[in-house]
């Protein structure tokens, strides 16, 4: 399934985060344990967000937050998570 990236997020990652579409892709091949639903009212979307976390071919670790759509995955945002996010994830996810 292709990715879409708008500028307007790939600016964000770049600039804001240091995240490249690489490492993005990376992090899909290498997630083991599934996604996550967004569950909070400001992140709402249609279909629903998912994240998950995972390593990058070098070893970083990002939180990927995407939208799966019929056109694709669309990524919403992806950085280096924190403490909490990471438990979470370890907590709830398979």
């Amino acid at each position: 399934m292709p990715f879409q990236i708008s500028p307007k997020v790939l600016k964000k990652l770049l600039t804001e985060h240091k995240v490249t579409p690489d490492e993005v892709y990376e992090c899909f091949q290498d997630c083991e344990n599934g996604f996550l639903l967004d569950p909070r009212e400001k992140n709402k979307t249609d279909p629903p967000t998912q994240w998950f976390i995972a390593k990058t071919d070098f070893g970083r670790t990002l939180k990927i937050c995407f939208i799966d759509k019929p056109d694709g995955i669309h990524i919403k945002t992806a950085y280096e998570p924190n403490e909490t996010e990471i438990r979470i994830y370890k907590k709830y996810s398979k």
